[in-house]
């Protein structure tokens, strides 16, 4: 017995426009599409559900394309600083926390953005020192390649001042040698990061229960979350997944980037690539090739423009790089990689060249900001996906024209040329370190502007997409990036019956009138996860 879907703007995503009367669903599967007549008569027998949409407007499943999952769960059961525009509030918030902790406890706050205050000095290991010298402190910058930590937290990781710097990482200090509490990328973040409490099975599954309620209210049916290297390893995460999405019955289609670190536990566990359960694959392999923007980490092929000494981090060699990608390939599995700088790009596209994914596999360029016109060309070429934020674009703007030099920014955050060349683009927001709903991103592809701000410069005139483009980013795209184009993306027959329902016409509202729509209904696999009304 099945459902029918019917009384409301039905758009395919199968073409602009496109869109038809009704839907019949039925063990998770669309069935039939059509007039509500033909529907009704053709399936009579088998309707035992009528799903009357009052006018809202009915489009495939959105899917988040680049998320951590459990990290935008963190985000919602911390102490978030995302909105506190100046040093100033955070540091009284920091205070006022402190007072309600106990002394000896962990703080852990996420978000923080130098570049959107009024001054951009950094808080620093003194700084926090007066606010606490009982309570261990780390901020999270908003990126999560960079945090810093006050002198209590130093104790508790056990570091000292003569430590030596990692490979890959970066430890800062004051101009007299002392440590000054900021360490930015993984391998020099994980010396404060293993020593903080509180990451058992039920912190993992109370962080992945918050963060996929939130998605249901957005309108997410899925999301391609990178989370198995963080949590306690891999097995307690993916046990965590399963017992939240699976035995709950939390249904949300996620897929599992696997952390490079990961990979090899992920194989003695029996994984491999789309393998997995119902609602919980494991995708491409996980790596990192550089780090961010806001904290010069990103790796250019030029120093910076606001300091010259330096053109960012390698995370990895080349030949280092196209070790791991051989062991993907062993495996079976595509790769999916961060690059967010043009040379870190330029790294990933070579080993591509050198070791192609197999027949029918695209591998995954995560970010794919900072690029030449030389690489694109060379990138259209290949069996690859770009996996953009739309968002960072009114988040990055404009101070990221005062740290990259201005050749590399006319070739970048380029959406519309990307997409003129023919490379598969899907979308996604990197949340925690932006904001989880699609809307935004939407909005931010299409019309290039900040919300909320008296500031309406477009950044990239040419590069906006229409509205159309933008929702196939969330739809399309992210089913292109996965391999199941043909089953997801669209509202087709013999495609799974993932529907987000919004309260308007989306296509049909001027641009900044997108910022009005708001999920009301999210549908997977024929369940109603959530229903506003």
């Amino acid at each position: 017995m099945g459902t029918l879907w019917f009384n409301g703007s039905i758009y395919t995503m199968v073409k602009e426009n496109d869109q038809v009367e009704a839907v019949f669903t039925e063990k998770g599967v669309i069935v039939d599409t059509g007039s509500l007549d033909h529907l009704k008569n053709e399936h009579a027998g088998n309707i035992s559900r009528e799903i009357d949409l009052k006018g809202q407007t009915m489009l495939p499943g959105l899917v988040d394309s680049h998320l951590h999952l459990v990290g935008h769960g963190e985000r919602l059961l911390r102490l978030d600083l995302s909105l506190m525009d100046s040093r100033e509030s955070i540091m009284k918030s920091l205070k006022e926390k402190c007072l309600k902790t106990p002394a000896g406890k962990w703080i852990v706050a996420e978000g923080w953005n130098e570049n959107e205050w009024p001054r951009p000095e950094l808080i620093l290991r003194d700084e926090l020192d007066a606010i606490s010298a009982d309570h261990p402190i780390v901020l999270k910058r908003i990126c999560r390649h960079a945090l810093v930590v006050n002198s209590r937290a130093l104790l508790e990781a056990d570091i000292k001042e003569d430590i030596k710097e990692p490979s890959g990482g970066v430890i800062c200090r004051y101009p007299d040698g002392r440590l000054n509490g900021l360490f930015k990328e993984s391998q020099a973040q994980n010396l404060i990061l293993d020593s903080l409490p509180g990451i058992d099975q039920e912190y993992i599954e109370n962080a992945l229960t918050e963060a996929i309620e939130d998605a249901y209210k957005l309108g997410l049916t899925g999301g391609h979350t990178e989370d198995l290297h963080y949590y306690n390893g891999f097995m307690p995460t993916y046990q965590a997944f399963k017992s939240v999405i699976e035995d709950r019955e939390m249904a949300f289609r996620a897929n599992l980037l696997v952390h490079h670190e990961a990979f090899e536990e992920m194989l003695a566990a029996g994984g491999g690539y789309q393998k997995g359960t119902r609602y919980i694959k494991f995708d491409s392999m996980k790596i990192f090739t550089d780090g961010s923007l806001g904290g010069r980490t990103a790796l250019l092929s030029e120093p910076y423009v606001d300091q010259k000494d330096t053109n960012g981090v390698a995370i990895f060699t080349e030949s280092e790089l196209q070790e791991w990608v051989k062991k993907a390939r062993a495996a079976g599995m595509p790769i999916a990689v961060h690059a967010i700088g043009d040379l870190a790009f330029e790294y990933v596209l070579n080993a591509i060249e050198a070791l192609p994914p197999k027949k029918g596999q695209r591998d995954r360029l995560i970010h794919a900001q900072i690029v030449r016109p030389e690489l694109l060309e060379r990138a259209a070429k290949l069996p690859v996906i770009f996996d953009i934020q739309p968002g960072f674009v009114p988040s990055d703007f404009p101070w990221v024209e005062e740290k990259v030099p201005a050749d590399l920014l006319e070739s970048s955050y380029a959406w519309r040329t990307y997409l003129n060349l023919g490379i598969i683009c899907a979308g996604g927001s990197d949340a925690p370190i932006e904001p989880l709903n699609p809307i935004l991103g939407i909005h931010a592809a299409v019309t290039r502007m900040k919300i909320n701000s008296e500031d309406r410069t477009v950044y990239g005139l040419s590069e906006r997409l229409s509205v159309y483009e933008a929702f196939a980013l969330y739809t399309k795209g992210s089913a292109a990036a996965i391999g199941q184009e043909k089953r997801r993306g669209v509202i087709n027959k013999g495609y799974d019956a993932d529907f987000t329902v919004f309260n308007l016409d989306v296509f049909a509202v001027a641009p900044d009138d997108l910022l009005k729509a708001e999920a009301v209904m999210t549908v997977i696999d024929d369940k109603i996860m959530y229903d506003k009304n």
